[in-house]
């Protein structure tokens, strides 16, 4: 079990060393996990020339493995709360590395697709474990924020990072070794994970629903799948049908919700303007941050000319700007309220976003970099912030759903903003490119040039990369107009939240009731 002794009588026990231990090793799968997603991106023009992938594979290739994520979380985080969180920890651990190498040697796009799906799924299992068992080992209230802000950071970083891993295997291996990384991670997490982390308490009250599981799948992707093709292809019927089929699938997972006495999603927990604020703000700092990378990586590839390992360090700035807003969030918020604390680091992103859409073709690395780095500095408090707030709302023996809600609004957001905005881009890039063969992508454009004379060369490759580079435009001014609303929703939703210092028991709003700057109570769901 936990060290958690020498606390004072009425307090929350305080970890020791080997909690904090315990922590990295929960860093592990969720580093990988997110790397996972993001080391990705520069394998893309790999795919197209090895497995002939197009345009949409590659996006399926890209958006399945967040999609899949996103739509099991909660059966996975419920299943948690059954049998005990550790033992998911493991059991997923084992699937990821079985579904990582299937992936690596894909022989095909379609293939490829359906392994990241598998990948997906088996991670779904991990990532709500982690952050369910940060909760029970953490007790204390600021030592779980500082634990929190750590986990988040991995998580976020991981998909900063997850190029640079990714430069350096595609620079000397096949683009299969970018899934074979993982595997080392799950076999360590099997060997040191039964020693150093505590089990979650299987109470056996949360029951598994099949139809809610169908239900929230049957939302999910067709909600997704509808949303980018009507970014991309203009409003036709049948992104369209399939938008109304996923919108009337959610609204029936709802009703059923309402009507089980153990449902997969405690509808309860939204009465929590904390909880409910906190899941949104994720959403829409993922939804950002991914969408802008999808565009970046590309950048310096394809624009830029990097080859993948240079590209990938060029990211790294951005790496130490989500270390530094996440760990000093928790810090910040001994004497400002988190409200304050997360609208100003959306401002900062939204800075950053501003500072992208004036890049152009040529001569705009040093301001790509540095908006990119502001990006994702600004967008750290709200990830640490918001996930501690919510896993803190909900009752000890509903932290695995928690997790899985948390979590399913980063991944939701990071694949949702991959979908549409990415979208956006590529429709800017195509309305553009309209009649010349070849380049429906800045890397069909590459290939198309290889065959032209070299004068017509030159002028597809200059179109091309000014055409992708008003798509980058394009989402970056969206980027910065989503975080600089969402920071005046988020000082409005979360401004009754004191300091930490205010709390007395440095819990700041997780008391028994929370109060509104009018004194009224805001109750907190049982």
């Amino acid at each position: 079990m936990v060290e958690n002794t020498s606390a004072p009588t009425g307090a929350a026990p305080r970890a020791h060393a080997r909690d904090w231990i315990a922590l990295a090793v929960l860093a592990l799968p969720t580093l990988l996990l997110s790397i996972d997603l993001s080391i990705l991106l520069l394998a893309l023009p790999h795919l197209t020339a090895d497995l002939g992938a197009t345009g949409v594979q590659l996006l399926w290739i890209t958006d399945i493995y967040g999609f899949m994520i996103a739509g099991f979380l909660l059966i996975m985080g419920t299943l948690g709360d059954r049998i005990g969180c550790r033992r998911l920890l493991l059991i997923g651990a084992v699937l990821f590395a079985v579904a990582s190498v299937a992936a690596a040697y894909s022989t095909s796009a379609w293939m490829l697709v359906f392994t990241r799906a598998l990948l997906g799924i088996a991670g779904a299992s991990l990532m709500p474990c982690t952050l369910a068992l940060v909760r029970t080992i953490f007790q204390d209230a600021r030592q779980r924020s500082v634990a929190v802000a750590v986990w988040m950071s991995c998580f976020m970083v991981g998909f900063a990072v997850g190029p640079i891993v990714g430069g350096v295997l595609l620079q000397y291996f096949w683009w299969g070794s970018v899934f074979l990384a993982g595997v080392p991670v799950m076999v360590l997490l099997l060997a040191v994970g039964p020693f150093l982390l505590p089990e979650t308490p299987a109470k056996g009250m949360a029951r598994l629903d099949l139809p809610s599981t169908a239900l929230i799948l049957a939302a999910v992707l067709p909600v997704i799948y509808g949303l980018k093709e009507i970014a991309s292809g203009g409003l036709t019927p049948v992104p369209l049908a399939v938008l109304t089929f996923g919108a009337v699938m959610g609204v029936l997972f709802v009703v059923r919700q309402q009507r089980l006495s153990n449902p997969l999603l405690d509808l309860t927990l939204f009465q929590n303007r904390s909880f409910s604020a906190a899941l949104v703000g994720i959403l829409m700092a993922t939804f950002t941050v991914a969408g802008v990378s999808l565009f970046v990586t590309q950048y310096l590839q394809l624009v830029a000319g990097m080859p993948p390992l240079t590209a990938g360090l060029w990211l790294l700035p951005a790496a130490g700007g989500m270390i530094l807003g996440s760990m000093s969030a928790p810090v910040l918020i001994e004497w400002v309220r988190p409200a304050y604390v997360i609208a100003a680091g959306m401002l900062f992103g939204a800075a950053g976003c501003v500072l992208l859409a004036f890049v152009g073709p040529v001569g705009g690395l040093g301001l790509l970099v540095f908006g990119y780095s502001l990006v994702y500095f600004g967008t750290g408090p709200m990830g640490a912030l918001g996930t501690d707030l919510v896993v803190s709302s909900a009752p000890e023996e509903k932290a695995g759903a928690a997790a899985g809600m948390s979590e399913s609004s980063g991944e939701f957001g990071i694949a949702l903003g991959i979908a549409v905005l990415g979208s956006v881009g590529t429709a800017v890039y195509q309305s553009q490119m309209s009649g010349t063969p070849g380049a429906s992508s800045l890397a069909g454009a590459g290939a198309a040039a290889e065959s032209l004379p070299a004068a017509e060369a030159t002028a597809l490759l200059d179109t091309a990369r000014a055409a992708f580079m008003d798509g980058l435009n394009t989402v970056s001014i969206a980027g910065a107009v989503l975080l600089t609303l969402f920071a005046l929703v988020i000082t409005l939703a979360l401004r009754h939240v004191p300091p930490a210092s205010a709390g007395g028991d440095g819990e700041g709003s997780e008391g028994k009731d929370e109060r509104d700057e009018t004194g009224d109570a805001v109750a907190e769901p049982s």
